[in-house]
C-alpha cells in the first residue's frame, strides 16, 4: 500500500498540522468569527474557512463545493454592488470600460492556474456546458468519427450523442480496463491509441473516472496522440477532448501542457469556486475549428458586426465560444478568489493532502474482507475518489447507513454503482478514522 497510517502520521506535515479532531468547539468558533484568519500552513485553519456542519464527516467533496471565506466575501461584495446600482455596475464592469471588465480577471486567473493564456479560456457554467459547446461546435466531415470510452459520465456521453445525432457522426466506445482496481497506465494508453482508426477525428476521455476513481494519464495520451498526428493532415488530425473536472484542483499539473485540444471543467467542485461556474481551456488553433453555439457577450466584435449587418470577421477564439446572456455575475467574478485561495495554500501541498487522505482510506478499506475495492491503490492512479462495494448491501443502502452515522458519502449513479468516499482539504484524521470505523461495522 502507498500510504500507511504510521507513514501518514509521521511523514506528512499535513496531518501534523491538522490536529486530531476539529470537533464542535471549532464549529462554534467559526460561527462566531465572520472572517476567520487563514494560516495556509495549518489545515485546521484552512478548514475553518468553510461553513460546513462540524458534526458531519464530509466525504463527498467532489460533488459541489462549500465556499471558503474569501470566495463567500467576494460574492457578497459583488452582489451588494449589483444590488445598489445594477445598471451602472454591470455596464461599467461588463461592457463599457475595457480595462474594468471583470470577466477578464477570471480568464487571467484561470490561465495562470492552467499554465496557458487568457485568450485560450472560455468561461462557462459547468463541465457539461463546456463539453456541449465543444462537441456541438465541431464541424466533422461525413465518415469521420468520435472515439470515446465506456468510463465517461452521463454529461460527456450525452454531449457527444446530442451533437452526433444532429450530424450523423459515428460514435464508438471502448473499455480501457477490465478490472479498475488493477488498471495500469500503459494498458489504458495502449488500448486507447490502438482503437484509433483512419476515420477517427475526435477522442473524448475523462481525466479522473468518477465511477471507479481511476486516473487516466492525460499527458501520456497526449504524447501518444502527437505521434499519431505526425502522419495526418491537419483536417484529419485527432483532437483530444478532456472532461477534466475531477483532476482540476486535485492533481498538480499544468493543463495547457498535457497535450489536449480542449479541457472542460466546472470550477464549483475541487477549485472551490462559486456554484454555476466553469471553464474550457483550448489551443487557439483548436478554437478556430469550432462554430459558436450560443451568442457571446465577451467578444465585442460580434455585436459590432451585428450593428453593421455583417457576419463577424476573423477566426473563432475562446471568448466567442463563451456563452452570453446575463449570468450570476457575482458568482462568475468571484472565481478569481477561488484560484487565489488555492494559490495561498499551494497546489502541490493541496495535491499531497488529497492523495494522502484518500490513500489512507484505500489502505483501510482494502484490509476489510467484506469490502471490494474499485479504486487502484497506486498513488499515480487515484486522486479524489475512493470507490468500493460492501458485500450483500446495495450502495444506496450503504450511503444511507453512513449518513445516519453523520458520514456523507455518495452512491455512484452508474449502471454498476459503487459507494464513493471523496476526501478533500476540509477533512482531517478524525474524518478518515470515523469513516473506516463505520464501514468496518457493516461487516
Amino acid at each position: 500500500m502507498e500510504t500507511s497510517r504510521r507513514k501518514f502520521l509521521q511523514g506528512s506535515s499535513t496531518i501534523a498540522t491538522a490536529g486530531m479532531m476539529l470537533g464542535l468547539a471549532s464549529g462554534k468558533a467559526h460561527a462566531a468569527t465572520r472572517k476567520p484568519t487563514l494560516d495556509p500552513s495549518d489545515w485546521k485553519s484552512v478548514r475553518a474557512q468553510f461553513k460546513l456542519d462540524p458534526k458531519l464527516a464530509h466525504l463527498a467533496n467532489f460533488f459541489l463545493a462549500s465556499y471558503p471565506a474569501p470566495v463567500q466575501e467576494a460574492i457578497e461584495r459583488y452582489r451588494d454592488a449589483l444590488n445598489a446600482n445594477p445598471y451602472s455596475y454591470l455596464d461599467d464592469h461588463m461592457f463599457m470600460k475595457e480595462r474594468d471588465m471583470l470577466w477578464r480577471n477570471v480568464a487571467e486567473a484561470t490561465a495562470e492556474y492552467v499554465g496557458g493564456k487568457p485568450d485560450e479560456i472560455a468561461l462557462t457554467a459547468s463541465t457539461t456546458w463546456g463539453l456541449s459547446l465543444i462537441y456541438s461546435g465541431l464541424q466533422l466531415r461525413p465518415g469521420q468519427e468520435i472515439l470515446t470510452t465506456t468510463h465517461e459520465f452521463y454529461a460527456h456521453h450525452e454531449s457527444i450523442r446530442l451533437a452526433a445525432d444532429k450530424t450523423g457522426t459515428k460514435v464508438r466506445k471502448i473499455t480501457l480496463y477490465d478490472t479498475s482496481a488493477k488498471a495500469s497506465a500503459d494498458e489504458m494508453v495502449n488500448r486507447l491509441i490502438s482503437a484509433i482508426r483512419p476515420e477517427t477525428r475526435v477522442v473524448g476521455v475523462t481525466w479522473v473516472h468518477s465511477g471507479t476513481g481511476v486516473v487516466l494519464p492525460i499527458r501520456a495520451v497526449g504524447d501518444a496522440l502527437a505521434k499519431v498526428n505526425r502522419n495526418r493532415d491537419d483536417s484529419d488530425r485527432v483532437l483530444l477532448v478532456v472532461d477534466g473536472v475531477h483532476g482540476f484542483g486535485v492533481l498538480d499539473e499544468d493543463i495547457a501542457r498535457q497535450g489536449s485540444d480542449f479541457f472542460s471543467a466546472g470550477t464549483h467542485k475541487w477549485i472551490l469556486g462559486p456554484h454555476g461556474t466553469g471553464m474550457v481551456w483550448g489551443r487557439n488553433e483548436s478554437w478556430a475549428l469550432l462554430k459558436p453555439t450560443v451568442p457571446s457577450l465577451m467578444d465585442s466584435a460580434l455585436m459590432a458586426a451585428w450593428r453593421a449587418g455583417q457576419p463577424p470577421k476573423g477566426p473563432v477564439k475562446a471568448a466567442r465560444i463563451s456563452p452570453g446572456g446575463f449570468f450570476a455575475y457575482e458568482h462568475q467574478w468571484a472565481v478569481t478568489e477561488a484560484y487565489g485561495f488555492h494559490k495561498s495554500i499551494g497546489r502541490t501541498r493541496i495535491t499531497n493532502r488529497i492523495l494522502d487522505l484518500n490513500g489512507w482510506l484505500i489502505e483501510g478499506l482494502s484490509k476489510m474482507k467484506h469490502v471490494t475495492m474499485h479504486t487502484p491503490s497506486k498513488r499515480d492512479l487515484h486522486a479524489g475518489f475512493v470507490c468500493f462495494e460492501v458485500d450483500q448491501i446495495k450502495p444506496e443502502e450503504v450511503g444511507e447507513r453512513l449518513r445516519s452515522k453523520g458520514i456523507i458519502a455518495s452512491p455512484s449513479p452508474y449502471a454498476n454503482p459503487s459507494v464513493r468516499f471523496s476526501a478533500g482539504i476540509v477533512n482531517n484524521e478524525a474524518d478518515i478514522e470515523r469513516a473506516l470505523k463505520a464501514v468496518r461495522s457493516l461487516a
